[in-house]
């Protein structure tokens, strides 16, 4: 089970929903019984609140799913907000038995609420079918909002045009109303022609920048973002254009009118195997975004969370040491920890001409068997895997890494958070989340590949009692 990191007790964490309201997060979600497997039984929406990304309060389901003869057999992602003095949410009703009988799988729906706990659908008064032209089997995800200036709200929704699936026609469409009643369909808000389909989009404003989210399963499955001067595009690409690498998926957003936090889930590996792949669904994970000068995105550990960790007390610590290979390898060991729960970090610089740095965790000092984050300078990347990863290969990590441009001579900020299986990466505001299954050890060490690191002011924290 997890300390930090949300997984309600026998599900796995699907799709979130986040909403913001009076100091608390409401996180609407999907819970999957993995009865056999991903998706074998209905579900509807889930509630867990909190207010500080560390402890949740869970309200159960909130939004049932409907009977199997009806549209929303399952209840699918959507978004949840507050308009013409209700609260409202727009979700996907999926049946999966639909598209065999000739009948549309998903469509959008809707329903109300006063408190936020207790919803009432609107059945057949308010449905927002496929369009014409479009799968009627792929039509899901709404997300709305108020556009102050037009005074209408739009819903954005993934799609993808009626023909082959493996074609890259993936989009997202939307509508608008002046009521939440009337809805009139526009068409394409962004189609690009790169993905098969577009999944959880989102949409918002951070100062003079709007950014528009879409989840993609035809590349690299994982979250990733435009960026533009206008609701309505041209949606530029940022120099990095993901948040996480592939275990971190179905990215939404929400603020609470200070800071703007990201809800993705970090998926289970099938069996719970290393060497096998990602599968739907997982453990919530929680990052806060950054906006840098140029209008990207980048994310870091929440406030909150960090705070959850006290610095542990050892002797002897070093306040700066280097770390240095003229050919090869040389590694440092920095502390142990036998929690589930702890976060490492510490102050690190290189030297021009460094080929490459890293931190294992989870090592076995015995034989140096370790889950290892490495540091590119040369390739610009940090990528997890096994090491040593004999015999080949012992992890399955493809999606597991991040571009990472550093400078030398500056000194950066290295974190690694590590919640039961799963391990986080950030640096330089670059995240990367993974899942470990089978440690051999409990040491952390620090290592440099034909090069110079200095490291300055190293600690570990463990969780508060």
């Amino acid at each position: 089970m997890q300390n930090i990191y949300y997984q309600p007790e026998g599900y796995a964490f699907g799709d979130c929903m986040p909403f913001y309201k009076d100091g608390k997060f409401y996180l609407y979600h999907q819970r999957d019984t993995r009865n056999p497997g991903p998706f074998g039984e209905p579900f509807g929406w889930a509630l867990a609140v909190t207010e500080d990304f560390v402890h949740y309060e869970d309200k159960g389901e909130v939004l049932l799913h409907g009977k199997d003869t009806e549209q929303d057999q399952f209840i699918f992602a959507g978004s949840v907000f507050e308009g013409e003095g209700q609260y409202h949410a727009f979700y996907t009703g999926y049946n999966r038995n639909f598209a065999d009988e000739g009948k549309a799988a998903q469509v959008l729906m809707h329903a109300t609420s006063d408190d936020l706990l207790h919803w009432t659908k609107s059945a057949d008064r308010l449905k927002l079918p496929p369009q014409m032209g479009y799968d009627p089997n792929d039509w899901r995800d709404p997300y709305v909002l108020w556009n102050e200036d037009s005074k209408e709200y739009i819903l954005i929704l993934g799609a993808h045009k009626q023909n082959n699936r493996q074609i890259k026609t993936g989009c997202t469409v939307y509508f608008t109303s002046n009521d939440l009643e009337h809805w009139e369909f526009k068409g394409d808000f962004w189609a690009p022609n790169m993905f098969c389909m577009h999944e959880m989009p989102d949409l918002f404003c951070i100062g003079d920048w709007w950014y528009l989210l879409t989840t993609e399963y035809s590349e690299n499955n994982k979250t990733i973002y435009r960026k533009s001067r206008s609701i309505f595009g041209p949606w530029q690409m940022p120099e990095d254009e993901a948040f996480d690498g592939r275990a971190y998926y179905a990215a939404r957003s929400c603020g609470d009118g200070k800071h703007r936090y990201l809800f993705g889930w970090v998926a289970s590996k099938d069996q719970d195997k290393d060497m096998n792949n990602w599968i739907w669904g997982g453990t919530l994970v929680v990052h806060e975004l950054i906006q840098e000068e140029n209008g990207d995105l980048k994310v870091k550990i929440p406030d909150s969370v960090h705070n959850a960790f006290a610095e542990k007390c050892a002797s002897g610590v070093f306040v700066e040491k280097i770390i240095e290979a003229e050919s090869g390898i040389h590694e440092m060991i920095m502390d142990e920890c036998d929690e589930d729960a702890f976060l490492f970090e510490t102050g690190v610089s290189f030297k021009s001409g460094t080929c490459a740095f890293g931190v294992n965790i989870f090592e076995e000092e015995e034989t140096g068997d370790a889950y290892r984050f490495e540091v590119g300078i040369q390739n610009g990347k940090v990528d997890f895997n096994r090491t040593p990863n004999l015999p080949w290969f012992r992890y399955m990590a493809q999606g597991s890494e991040r571009p990472l441009f550093l400078e030398a001579e500056k000194e950066y900020l290295l974190q690694v958070l590590v919640d039961g299986t799963i391990a986080t990466f950030y640096l330089n505001n670059t995240a990367l989340n993974v899942r470990a299954y089978e440690p051999k050890g409990r040491t952390i060490s620090l290592y440099v590949k034909d090069g110079s690191v200095k490291i300055r002011n190293p600690r570990l924290y463990l969780l508060k009692k």
